[in-house]
């Protein structure tokens, strides 16, 4: 119970990830807030499941590519909960798969906004708070991809996702000082709906099957490395881009 009277805001928290970070940060004490885009009856499941283990839970649709929005989400998140102390910016997606001979301009811009600038948003709300108590966490959603290139028809979404991690650094050097701690994860091939609608199921396989454990990852162990980040345990880690992805990063 190590985040007991921590109070927590996850991004796109009803599923994957996101929904296994809600209840695994929940199980280690703290309260969550989780927002989501569409998975409405998805999003009250977990908070249900939070509620159910004496926690405090809440869940607000939200796209936060406006800082308008990202506003509003952290107020009614410390409205329902108290003073978020730790944020998850679980956000982004690719969109589409497209070459870059083809890319239209608007799909570039699309995942940049989605990836990039959503999660500064989203950052840039929480730090309004958090330097004025001098303390918080923030942990950003990165990608394999941003590491490897990505795979067939995916440069924009490698590009964003390979600026999340540069901002995560450069944020963790701007506000450190100030008691905020910053780092981010990059999870590979993990059992979600990403990789239902992205991958096939042969290609899963074939990527499975070149990691050291031989399978594909789960949304556990992302969830994981993240209550890891929010505790005490990791208090001397800054800036830090932690892969999980079962030793795919090693080839």
């Amino acid at each position: 119970m190590e985040l007991v009277g921590k109070r927590a805001l996850v991004m796109g928290g009803a599923s994957g990830i996101g929904k296994a970070t809600s209840l695994a940060l929940a199980n280690a004490g703290a309260d969550v807030v989780l927002t989501y885009f569409s998975s409405s009856d998805e999003a009250q499941d977990v908070v249900s499941q939070i509620r159910a283990m004496g926690r405090r839970a809440h869940a607000i649709k939200a796209d936060v590519s406006d800082s308008d929005i990202a506003e509003a989400v952290f107020a009614e998140a410390e409205s329902q909960i108290g003073e978020i102390d730790t944020l998850f910016a679980n956000i982004g997606g690719l969109i589409q798969r497209c070459r870059v001979v083809d890319m239209p301009l608007s799909l570039w811009n699309e995942a940049m906004n989605l990836n990039l600038t959503s999660t500064f948003l989203i950052c840039q709300a929480a730090l309004k708070r958090m330097e004025a108590r001098k303390s918080g966490v923030i942990v950003t959603m990165s990608s394999l991809a941003a590491f490897d290139g990505g795979g067939p028809g995916s440069a924009h979404y490698a590009s964003s996702k390979a600026a999340v991690a540069t901002f995560t650094r450069a944020l963790a050097k701007e506000v450190g000082p100030l008691g905020i701690r910053v780092n981010g994860v990059a999870p590979g091939l993990i059992a979600t709906r990403f990789h239902d609608t992205f991958n096939t199921p042969a290609n899963r396989q074939a990527i499975a099957e070149r990691t050291p454990a031989r399978r594909e990852g789960q949304p556990d162990d992302v969830a994981d490395v993240v209550v890891f980040l929010a505790s005490k345990r990791a208090a001397f880690l800054a800036g830090e881009i932690i892969q999980v992805n079962g030793g795919l990063g090693l080839y």
